[in-house]
């Protein structure tokens, strides 16, 4: 998950140079009055995004492969923890009706 978040941040931040630059080239519009920087950071977002979506696809399901496979571990521990606690209850129930 941190190499995939990692990636796509660096193609967020190699957005945001390339809009910075064209901003400040005159190729594409600046922002209204002190919104300039905002207006930036919100157009390299925006074409950071699907950028990401394309390019990092095969990395999404590895992460996401990962992700499920920890779930999957952590219900199974919780499953084995429950069904220790109900044994351990069963046997003290049983305990305390033949005292």
């Amino acid at each position: 998950m941190l190499r995939y978040t990692l990636m796509r941040l660096g193609i967020f931040v190699g957005c945001l140079v390339v809009v910075w630059g064209a901003v400040y080239s005159g190729i594409a519009p600046r922002g209204l009055g002190d919104s300039n920087g905002l207006w930036v950071v919100l157009l390299a977002l925006l074409i950071s995004a699907p950028i990401s979506f394309v390019v990092l696809r095969k990395e999404r399901d590895r992460a996401s492969v990962q992700v499920a496979q920890r779930v999957d571990r952590m219900k199974a521990t919780m499953d084995a923890n429950r069904s220790q606690e109900d044994v351990a209850d069963d046997t003290a129930r049983a305990q305390g009706q033949t005292s």
